[in-house]
């Protein structure tokens, strides 16, 4: 863990080093990678429940068809 925030507290200074504005160019940069790694994560997941799906490992139904199956 002291490690991590070693590293962690590097990156804080080198990013304070910066102009005001890389530091904005920076933070732009780095939202825009998290949204795609986001959307790159749930694709991955979609293509998972997809593939359950045809597997037939998902089934459908009501919250109804849901309580009687617990009850069986």
């Amino acid at each position: 863990m002291l490690e991590k925030t070693s590293t962690f507290q590097k990156a804080i200074e080198a990013v304070e080093a910066l102009d005001p504005e890389a530091q904005a160019i920076l933070v732009d940069i780095i939202q825009k990678r998290l949204k795609q790694q986001r959307r790159d994560d749930l694709l991955k997941e979609v293509a998972q429940a997809e593939s359950d799906y045809a597997q037939g490992n998902v089934r459908r139904g009501s919250v109804a068809d849901l309580m009687a199956e617990l009850d069986e």
